[in-house]
């Protein structure tokens, strides 16, 4: 049987995301002005995701009395569902909360680790990025058992209703997601579990079919039953919770993986899946022109490169230059590089990694590389500073060796732009939620786990972002975790919740993040407006991370033709894309009317997101 089933990924294929036309919208909104999509405004909750389903679940935990945690999990149960491609219970993440009880902000990590039987020598390029061999531990359930048991109020039977419902009896699939299949149908057809559910008769279903996906679905009774079964005994909430937990990392599901991959070649053993837990960190934070911006830490560098870019934009008056002038954009640009050749530098699992994140994400530290920045002139890839010398007291990092850097003369190295979900969350309590999850690339590892329904990540791929080089920083090591670029961010102003955001874009995510933020802190934009609104990426081929390099980027045709003149003179390389271009995010939030306590949601039409709230 192994022969059956593709070892790796070969090669990977261009994906188009069509806009859905479809608007669903619960309770009140109001057309913002100049924007595709309406606000999406509530007073008791609101929900926003990549698909209008997933925001649909999330809606009807919380008019069920349910809270954010709750809604989130149901949210991210049904992305599993209804956008298989990004995400799953087999995926990767982390939740950032605003827990309104005591007003702090959370941060879960749930991020698995490589197979502990991975070679030593690591795998090839090609096994990195997808099939059998490819993959870390799933940490997304984890996840959603962790938040359930600490913040949220309802049993796992009662948040995946929604999706099991998705599954069992199926949903419309929108053209969006059938030209994704169609895309990913030469890699796809090769794994026949794959096959069966997502291709009919060799082709991808058209848009409007109805997809049923039964393994999953059995997946999901099984974990409840578990549950169920834990409180027919007697044991309350808590210990339900674990039962569910167990069945997916210890119990039957755990031996129906660890049998198929043994059975197919694959790494994972029941060792892997049971020493997976998922952790509580403390988020990353600045202060940015009066708010208070919380974001992941590693094993996640996009919260990272915000917080620093934000640091170092603090001393610009930015609204004067003017929004989306040549002056904003290239000092935006000439950050971020700054930002990545630290970040590629010094960030990774901090269990194999000294970070030096407090110097890092020091304003004394952005205030030294500022000085980098030529107001009238593109800076190549810059090489790293020394953030140890802005560490507090009683941190330290080594930097002495620089050989885990790639260096110029290297081979050039492509990575792809990622393909991930996000979704964000307000509930009439108070409480926020910005989650975002992957599988890594599109689909993962490709190949759909035995009898489960359940795809696997191929966070193999994420652990090497950095550079295919046993050198680097982030070359997969067996137990290591990969280095994502998962941010999902919320932001306060004393005291109070002002926004929950967050997108997927691989590369992409923190310079995304970061035009998003200042659109609504900088230039007063709502949050629907501050979505829509044009931006850019970096480029990260062919050789993003060596020192000296130029850099590239992808910019939205609304940007005027005599700005991007004008950015070209000033040395930058400017590949212009459609108007509203997936290759620079899907971005989800909500943003908190401070004075009169509306809740506004927003969605991008560039990937299909939808709020919903009442």
């Amino acid at each position: 049987m192994r022969k059956d089933f593709a070892r790796y990924g070969a090669k990977r294929f261009a994906v188009t995301a069509l806009a859905a036309a479809l608007l669903l919208v619960f309770g009140s909104s109001a057309a913002a002005q100049g924007t595709f999509r309406p606000n999406v405004v509530g007073k008791s909750g609101v929900v926003a995701s990549a698909h209008s389903l997933a925001s649909e679940a999330g809606l009807q935990i919380l008019r069920d009395g349910g809270n954010a945690i709750d809604a989130a999990v149901a949210v991210m149960a049904a992305l599993n569902v209804v956008e298989p491609n990004a995400s799953g219970i087999a995926g990767n993440g982390c939740l950032t909360i605003f827990w309104k009880p005591d007003n702090q902000v959370k941060e879960l990590l749930m991020t698995g680790a490589a197979p502990f039987k991975m070679p030593t020598d690591g795998l090839s390029p090609e096994e990195r990025d997808g099939g059998i061999l490819a993959g870390v531990t799933p940490g997304n359930y984890g996840g959603w058992i962790e938040a359930l048991d600490e913040y949220g109020t309802k049993s796992l039977s009662e948040v995946l209703q929604p999706a099991l419902r998705y599954a069992e009896y199926g949903f419309s699939i929108s053209q969006s997601l059938s030209s994704v299949i169609e895309s990913y149908r030469p890699i796809l057809e090769l794994n026949p579990t794959t096959a069966k559910i997502w291709l009919k008769d060799g082709k991808a279903p058209k848009a409007g079919s109805i997809i049923v996906q039964t393994d999953l679905a059995n997946t999901f009774k099984k974990l409840c039953e578990a549950e169920r079964a834990a409180l027919a005994k007697g044991y309350g909430r808590s210990v339900g919770l674990k039962a569910a937990y167990d069945c997916f990392y210890t119990g039957d599901i755990a031996r129906e993986i660890v049998g198929f991959y043994k059975e197919n070649g694959g790494l994972f053993t029941m060792e892997d899946l049971a020493s997976y837990r998922p952790e509580w960190v403390d988020p990353v934070w600045t202060n940015y022109r009066g708010y208070d911006v919380y974001s992941t830490p590693s094993t996640s560098r996009g919260g990272i490169e915000l917080v620093m870019a934000l640091n170092m934009i603090e001393a610009y008056d930015v609204k004067k230059m003017g929004l989306n002038s040549a002056e904003e954009l290239h000092l935006v640009a000439e950050i971020m590089k700054i930002v990545k050749s630290d970040v590629y530098q010094y960030v990774a699992d901090p269990k194999f990694v000294d970070i030096p994140l407090a110097g890092l994400v020091s304003k004394e530290y952005a205030a030294k590389r500022r000085s980098l920045i030529d107001p009238g002139k593109a800076i190549a890839f810059p090489e790293p500073g020394r953030p140890s010398g802005y560490q507090k007291a009683g941190l330290s990092a080594d930097e002495s060796s620089s050989s885990v850097y790639v260096k110029a003369g290297d081979p050039a190295y492509e990575t792809s732009a990622g393909c991930t979900t996000s979704f964000s969350i307000v509930d009439r309590f108070g409480n926020a939620v910005g989650g975002t999850v992957t599988l890594g690339d599109y689909w993962g590892t490709k190949v759909v786990v035995g009898n489960t329904g359940i795809i696997f990540n191929n966070g193999t791929r994420d652990g090497s972002t950095a550079g295919k080089y046993p050198k680097n920083v982030n070359y997969p090591q067996p137990g290591k975790r990969g280095l994502l670029n998962n941010s999902p961010t919320i932001v306060l102003k004393d005291g109070k919740l002002v926004m929950v955001f967050g997108t997927p874009g691989g590369e992409g995510i923190g310079a995304t993040q970061f035009q998003l933020l200042m659109n609504v802190v900088d230039f007063g934009m709502g949050m629907q407006e501050a979505i829509e609104s044009p931006r850019f990426i970096l480029g990260a081929k062919p050789d993003f991370y060596v020192p000296g390099a130029a850099v590239s980027w992808t910019i939205e045709n609304r940007v005027s033709p005599a700005v991007i003149e004008k950015l070209t003179a000033m040395g930058h390389s400017i590949k212009v894309s459609s108007a509203f271009t997936s290759s620079v995010g899907g971005m989800q939030g909500v943003l908190v009317d401070q004075e009169t306590g509306w809740i506004f949601g927003g969605g991008d039409p560039r990937r299909g997101g939808y709020a919903v709230g009442y």
